[in-house]
């Protein structure tokens, strides 16, 4: 009696609960209709071409952004019922707007310790032994211990984004969003992060996880499902195998696309036709 039929129930196994949500700005539909879940212990990549809504899909999943339409649960939450201040520090997000934020003359350890208390760089707060450990541990785990009495700014690409994940970590969050953590970075970098990612991913205690990202060869192991965008819809949504196909990406990317699996990573290549482009005309 007296309940509004507009909002089901939470489930509180779905950690992210959409329901024909659209997301627009300026007259334009960024997302929508959509409707997506991702459940405890999950491992979720979110894959699709430049323009596709993925990151302003991480927007709403992170409480960042607001539904135009539809219902989104986070974290059993109600977005637009909920004060997303309390929010937030359940969930890790690493993202390039998030490094653009951070002054060069932060200090590494300063910006993983200081997300304890959901801030940018460290004033008059005091931190345990416990936040400090934890803050050492993460770099440790990521690669980036040897730098934690460096500067933001004298950071690689790749030593900024394995940074930003540690940060991310900070809060042992329930769910860790990463938005295209693999992008600049080159081979090594990549394939230095796709490792440590992939480890994170099989780890039983870890949060769980949404990746973004353009590019199949960027899926680490351990993955367990895919949401495929194209113009703010889904292709396609569900187990990783059944969804990471030659024929859903062909669908998504619109041009034929050949793909292989070898030792649990995907490559995938637009598939060439003898013949077919002249000389000059490629």
């Amino acid at each position: 009696m007296g309940q509004d039929r507009g909002v089901h129930e939470p489930d509180l196994d779905l950690l992210i609960d959409l329901q024909d949500v659209h997301l627009r700005r300026g007259g334009n539909t960024l997302i929508g209709p959509i409707s997506w879940q991702v459940e405890l212990d999950e491992r979720w990549v979110v894959l699709g071409p430049n323009g596709a809504g993925k990151t302003s899909l991480m927007r709403v999943a992170a409480a960042q952004e607001f539904p135009t339409s539809g219902v989104a649960h986070i974290l059993g939450e109600v977005m637009g019922k909920v004060d997303v201040s309390e929010l937030r520090p359940r969930i890790g997000l690493s993202s390039a707007a998030l490094s653009t934020r951070i002054p060069g003359e932060e200090g590494v350890f300063d910006l993983v310790v200081s997300a304890a208390y959901g801030v940018l760089g460290r004033w008059r707060e005091q931190y345990d032994q416990m936040d400090v450990d934890r803050a050492h541990e993460l770099l440790e785990s990521l690669g980036v211990e040897h730098l934690s009495q460096r500067t933001f700014g004298t950071l690689s690409e790749g030593e900024r984004k394995r940074v930003l994940i540690a940060r991310a970590l900070m809060t042992d969050p329930e769910l860790l969003l990463l938005d295209e953590p693999a992008a600049g970075l080159d081979l090594g970098g990549r394939e230095d992060l796709v490792s440590r990612l992939a480890r994170l991913a099989l780890d039983p205690d870890a949060p769980a996880m949404v990746l973004v990202t353009h590019h199949v060869e960027e899926i680490p192991q351990g993955f367990t499902h895919a949401l495929l965008l194209r113009e703010g819809r889904a292709v396609a949504s569900g187990l990783i195998e059944d969804v990471i196909t030659a024929e859903n990406l062909s669908a998504a990317f619109r041009m034929s696309i050949t793909l292989d699996r070898a030792d649990g990573r995907y490559f995938a290549r637009r598939r060439f036709v003898p013949g077919r482009h002249r000389a000059g005309n490629l």
